[in-house]
């Protein structure tokens, strides 16, 4: 069976998280993600599970760290400077090879920033954000329908890999309302065997979870076994959208509230008789470098689009190692491009194309 509901972003990613099995959810009030935490306060205790708000971002990125290395399925949500805050227990969680899920709702930044939805978190997202040589998986939803989607997805490549997986968002993402089908609705979920987990049972083998190696041999060990299976999640979890590329001229690149907004930016461009497509990220950890290098032996300009400064805009030039022209049109600030300010930017570049 299917159930439609017509919900926000955010109570999409929380019902998302509940049917997928977490059942320990930990957070600090921040807005625009508030949502998640008032969902999760009544949802939580209807299924048994534990719903705490902490005294802080610290408080909840530790609580996590606690259930998740008991073998729970454990989420906290925060949004940018919440999520800045939450950096030390992330890196160690990744050390300590613990899956759980981290939500961000994007706002303005630096610093306190503003409210309003902002794309300014991506370096911190995927590349790292805390100390040391580790990754988080990050998933970028463009819908509600897949920001819950990609909650459940989550949760399943936290397990897999033993590593943090983020969901990255912002407030348009997570206030907007829309139509949500829960597919599983209906599913026995199956916790997966963690005998790695520290669960307190009697006559098993000691269990020890830790993150300090003194020994730098056994440090660099600890450190290899990450890297590798991140590279292992780069080979199989690349996950993109290609949208009207096949004839394209000019290729939009762009994610999440962005990507969403140049879809009807490129209808208004091919009804002027302009060949424009979209390329868009879905995981930004790992990123779909291949995907973009395959486009540029055929497609010679693209425009990347963003709510930053110019984060995407590295990869995507990495990605294209100057096979393309690569232009780029930001607004920030919590500013959200509209349709007839991409249309303008891609109507030049595809003028010059020709």
């Amino acid at each position: 069976m299917t159930e439609k509901r017509f919900m926000a972003g955010n109570e999409a990613i929380a019902e998302a998280a509940v049917q997928a099995g977490c059942r320990c959810y930990f957070a600090y009030p921040i807005t625009p993600q508030n949502e998640i935490g008032e969902y999760m306060s009544w949802r939580m205790p209807e299924v048994g599970g534990t719903f705490l708000q902490a005294e802080s971002e610290l408080a909840a990125i530790y609580m996590v760290f606690g259930a998740a290395g008991a073998g729970a399925r454990a989420m906290t949500s925060s949004s940018s400077p919440g999520i800045s805050l939450m950096q030390e227990g992330i890196s160690y969680i990744a050390a300590a090879e613990l899956p759980c899920v981290i939500v961000n709702m994007m706002r303005g930044g630096p610093g306190l920033g503003g409210i309003a939805p902002s794309q300014s978190d991506y370096f911190q997202a995927t590349k790292g954000g805390g100390h040391g040589d580790y990754h988080l998986l990050v998933l970028a939803p463009s819908t509600g329908q897949e920001a819950a989607n990609l909650t459940m997805l989550a949760f399943d490549l936290a397990d897999k890999y033993r590593n943090p997986v983020m969901i990255l968002g912002d407030g348009n993402i997570g206030q907007m309302m829309e139509p949500i089908e829960f597919k599983s609705a209906a599913r026995a979920f199956a916790p997966p065997s963690k005998d790695w987990a520290i669960t307190g049972g009697s006559g098993q083998h000691r269990k020890l979870i830790k993150t300090l190696y003194l020994d730098p041999v056994l440090l660099e060990k600890r450190n290899l076994v990450i890297a590798q299976k991140l590279h292992e999640a780069v080979r199989n979890e690349v996950r993109f959208e290609s949208y009207m590329t096949e004839d394209a001229e000019v290729v939009i690149a762009a994610y999440g509230t962005v990507a969403r907004i140049a879809k009807t930016a490129i209808k208004i461009l091919r009804e002027k008789g302009l060949k424009v497509g979209l390329l868009r990220p879905i995981s930004l950890y790992p990123f779909p470098y291949e995907a973009f290098a395959q486009i540029a032996e055929r497609v010679k300009s693209f425009l990347v689009v963003e709510m930053s400064m110019g984060q995407m805009l590295e990869d995507i030039r990495l990605a294209l190692c100057g096979k393309s022209q690569v232009s780029f049109y930001g607004r920030v600030g919590g500013i959200v491009p509209s349709y007839d300010e991409i249309v303008g930017e891609a109507e030049k570049i595809a003028i010059e194309a020709k």
